[in-house]
């Protein structure tokens, strides 16, 4: 078999997909792992496993059986101290094992920007009980968000606005977490003009930053964004700043090559820190329309050493994300001729399964400027529809 890398891709969700798509075009051989069967990147890569990646055994196993030149984590929920031995026996973690160790609870994430680097953040405390919690709030002044330190795209996440609220929004975080860690971030609500992703791209040429991606969120998950967002110059270079230190950190004393997702709050020239994963982003879908090479592509060129031009740029461009309206073990689609009739185009994710509220697809449309853009994407992302049982 020639291959010019063996990647293992930990978390095979619609993010693995396009990423391993990236990774075959440049000639990758590619196994996917997840929790379960069938999952989307696992539709399209070489070889699959299917085990829980918080099984610390079973992670080791699969490493040392398939020897990849690169285990490249998808999601946080991921047994983060055996990547951390591993990578001190000289496996290559892919951006670093501490980028996944503190990326994967928003408590170690924070606890660097804040404390160690100095970015600006909003006020914030940890709690791990309704006492703590109250005590949070208190501190924070309400509203307040809590979110569990451990879970992804949102889940788990509410805003507060009366203290009557708080302990239906502890529970609902507990419920909601990923991990064995009961521990919730009560964080001060920003009264922010917008919000931003600013995929940042850690190089052995330097770092390089695409154009912002704004987004609008809904139960703490991505609906929809859009790129370039139009930002002031004094916020733009706020922004690269805070990002270039932040992965320059995490990169830790091994390489740190790859593509990170930096999440600032935006409010005229202040740029607040939110949150990083050191991956590519949801909200980034959008540059499988705006940009010439996506950010799974560029992920995929920063871990192999390949060039990336720059300065990166976009057209305007717009996502929006077709969801599932209640659970269901078989489904199809249709109404994608409708939705592709205005110029926009359709990806849907292949996920075996459908539960409330999940993101089953997405439309990307691109015009002459994000908001047209955006119409677009929306209506045609309303066009699909899940068939269910």
């Amino acid at each position: 078999m020639s291959y010019t890398a063996k990647i293992l891709l930990l978390g095979s969700g619609e993010l693995g997909r396009e990423f391993v798509i990236s990774a075959k075009r440049l000639g990758c051989h590619v196994t996917a792992c997840d929790s379960y069967a069938d999952a989307p990147a696992m539709q399209v890569a070489d070889a699959s496993e299917v085990f829980s990646m918080l099984d610390g055994d079973a992670l080791r196993a699969a490493i040392a059986r398939h020897a990849p030149d690169f285990v490249v984590p998808e999601v946080e929920a991921i047994r983060t101290e055996v990547l951390a031995e591993l990578e001190a026996e000289g496996v290559n973690i892919v951006p670093s094992a501490r980028a996944a160790q503190l990326t994967m609870n928003r408590d170690a994430i924070r606890d660097v920007a804040a404390g160690e680097l100095g970015l600006t953040t909003s006020r914030y405390q940890y709690a791990e009980s309704l006492d703590e919690v109250l005590a949070g709030a208190e501190f924070t002044g309400l509203p307040c968000v809590i979110k569990p330190v451990m879970s992804s795209s949102g889940k788990g996440q509410s805003t507060v606005r009366t203290a009557g609220e708080l302990e239906a929004a502890w529970d609902y975080a507990r419920n909601n977490m990923r991990g064995d860690r009961a521990r919730v971030i009560v964080e001060q609500f920003v009264d922010f003009d917008y919000e931003i992703t600013l995929l940042t791209v850690r190089t052995r040429d330097g770092v390089i930053f695409c154009p912002p991606i704004g987004h609008r969120q809904e139960r703490g998950d991505y609906q929809e964004s859009w790129q370039p967002a139009a930002m002031s110059d004094a916020a733009i270079a706020a922004a690269q700043d805070m990002a270039r230190k932040v992965v320059d950190d995490l990169a830790g004393d091994g390489a740190g090559y790859g593509l990170f997702g930096v999440e600032f709050f935006v409010k005229g020239d202040e740029v607040i820190f939110s949150e990083l994963s050191p991956r590519p982003h949801d909200t980034g879908m959008v540059t499988l329309i705006s940009q010439n090479l996506s950010e799974f592509d560029l992920h995929a060129r920063a871990i192999l050493g390949l060039p990336i031009p720059v300065p990166i740029r976009a057209r305007p461009a717009a996502s929006a994300v077709i969801l599932a309206d209640r659970d269901s073990e078989t489904l199809s689609y249709a109404g994608l001729a409708e939705a592709m009739v205005g110029g926009a185009d359709i990806r849907i994710f292949g996920k075996p399964t459908a539960r409330s509220f999940r993101r089953m697809g997405v439309a990307l449309a691109a015009a002459g400027n994000t908001d047209e853009a955006r119409r677009i994407a929306a209506e045609a992302a309303g066009k699909v529809r899940l068939v269910y049982g």
